[in-house]
């Protein structure tokens, strides 16, 4: 019996790593570029991808890829439509264990540094952007796809994670301010040329005076919250990039949990105090708000430009309640107007490694297709979305589309002309947060500290530095990031995110131990019967 432990124990410590390397054999998998894609060999993949409930955007998506598949027959692209970038990312991670990935995935950067825990997960793109044949204007394309040179540099160099790039861009948006510049005058203001987040709160508070009858006296209406903002993580981490504060370093460095992060949430619990501000998470959503003459200032981004105004082709409350204002765009409030700066968001598309070259050559040959001036032009169309190609956007089609601004309130809607205009006019002055693993917790708790100041300032409770000590520990807890190093002080210095072992590590470890318990129970054995 005892020989039986000691040659179980052996047999796992030397097989398991082959064993390993077999079940996780993705990790260890590279990517070859075949000399020559086989256009007689089929190819079945599947394109994950995220609309919201615009049904053009759908209609876009199916189209790209009938003529896609019109053009290479032995390609079949099967499309997964998901209404959440946050669920992609779920499902994404869910199949990596199981090496059932997606051929080509909409996600984000912050997400994709995550899918590249495992080795060999997410396929690297320089040496496919610079291959004659099949790279970026490839010479055997069947498409006039854009050359490297006709990708916005800026939206190109966000897919950069490490040394080399993981991803290409797809969309880029950024932060508009929709703002009801009526109701800003009724209030005896003007609306300047750069909005400072000082008058937007000083209008804001302005706005909640009432009449006697209890009615806010700028819309005769009993609800009013003057600013509200969508996105609470883009808010958090705009305004230290804005004013200095800091926020992560490239290598993983965590230094949201600071006296400048405080002190702005100190600020959001004044004006949530007098119902001044709110969040989207907390109210609803802003546009429902403004078009109603419920809100003054409401921070989207400008892929929801459609839904923002009294003439939006796109509403979610009743024709009754929606009040006449004129509508301004402005890029979202500033701490310094001659800086400004605003964040660069929007999908891009990677693609991930598989056995057969051919399947993950065809995958890069789809996703390239999407870069082309008809589907670039065509999806930019539906929202407030600007191409990621200067092929496009020099074109002649999208160059009459921009100028008739205003011409209707569908295709040429001026609300969602504006704040295209408004990106690409601000290309140069938007950022990116850095992108690691883990990158992706460090935004959720970015957002996740304002929505608790303003939820407890509802709820009447204390805000100070109790409060503030205990909030801290909670989300790095919460979000799994590291606690500051002993002796450190609450300012701008900074603890790493610490991430779990992979799973192969973990069953590699885990079972060498258990080798080591065996062969320790037939030392024990051997040593009891010699010691009878």
């Amino acid at each position: 019996m005892t020989k039986r432990f000691l040659s179980l124990a052996l047999l796992l410590t030397l097989l398991l790593p082959a064993l390993i390397a077999c079940h996780g054999n993705r990790e260890h998998r590279s990517f070859i570029i075949p000399e020559e894609f086989d256009e007689s060999k089929e190819y079945e993949i599947t394109f994950w991808a995220k609309n919201d409930t615009n049904i053009t955007q759908t209609e876009i998506y199916a189209k790209a890829i009938e003529d896609f598949e019109a053009l290479y027959p032995n390609i079949k692209v099967n499309m997964r439509l998901y209404t959440d970038y946050g669920k992609i990312y779920n499902d994404v991670i869910t199949n990596i264990a199981t090496d059932t990935t997606p051929n080509v995935c909409i996600t984000y950067p912050d997400h994709i540094a995550t899918y590249m825990t495992g080795e060999d997960t997410v396929v690297p793109l320089d040496g496919l952007f610079a291959d004659p044949d099949y790279g970026l204007g490839g010479a055997k394309l069947k498409y006039d796809g854009p050359t490297y040179d006709e990708i916005v540099p800026k939206f190109l160099s966000e897919c950069i994670l490490g040394d080399e790039h993981y991803a290409i861009p797809f969309m880029r948006s950024t932060e508009a301010c929709y703002v009801n510049k009526t109701f800003v005058e009724a209030l005896g203001y003007t609306l300047p040329e750069t909005l400072t987040w000082d008058f937007v709160w000083e209008v804001a508070e302005a706005a909640m005076a009432k009449d006697e009858a209890g009615n806010f006296t700028v819309n005769g209406q009993q609800v009013l919250i003057p600013f509200i903002y969508k996105s609470s993580d883009n808010m958090m981490i705009q305004y230290l990039n804005q004013s200095g504060g800091a926020y992560s370093s490239a290598d993983g460095d965590i230094l949201l949990f600071n006296d400048h992060t405080k002190d702005f949430l100190y600020t959001i619990s004044e004006h949530t105090k007098t119902k001044a501000f709110s969040t989207f998470k907390i109210s609803g959503y802003p546009a429902n708000f403004l078009n109603a003459g419920q809100c003054i200032f409401a921070v989207d981004s400008t892929a929801g430009a459609t839904w923002m105004g009294s003439n939006a082709p796109l509403v979610d409350i009743s024709e009754d309640r929606i009040v006449d204002f004129e509508t301004a765009v402005m890029p979202i409030p500033q701490v310094d107007p001659q800086n400004p700066r605003m964040i660069s968001q929007g999908p891009s598309m990677c693609i991930f490694n598989k056995e057969d070259s051919g399947e993950v050559l065809a995958s890069w040959i789809f996703a390239q297709y999407l870069l082309t001036n008809e589907v670039q032009i065509a999806y930019s169309q539906t929202e407030g979305y600007a191409p990621v190609t200067l092929k496009a956007q020099t074109s002649p089609e999208y160059t009459d589309y921009i100028s008739r601004e205003g011409e209707d309130n569908q295709l040429h809607y001026d609300v969602k002309i504006k704040a295209v205009k408004l990106l690409m006019e601000n290309t140069d002055n938007t950022f990116v947060t850095p992108v690691f693993n883990g990158s992706a917790s460090l935004r959720d708790a970015a957002g996740q500290l304002i929505e608790e100041v303003t939820k407890s300032t509802r709820r009447k409770k204390t805000i100070d530095e109790t409060f503030m000590t205990e909030l801290y520990a909670n989300m790095k807890s919460l979000y799994r990031l590291e606690e500051f190093s002993p002796g450190s002080s609450s300012s701008d210095s900074g603890s790493k995110i610490t991430e779990p072992l992979p799973a192969t590590s973990v069953i590699l470890l885990s079972s060498i131990g258990g080798a080591w318990v065996l062969m320790g129970i037939y030392l024990l054995l051997t040593r009891k019967k010699a010691g009878k």
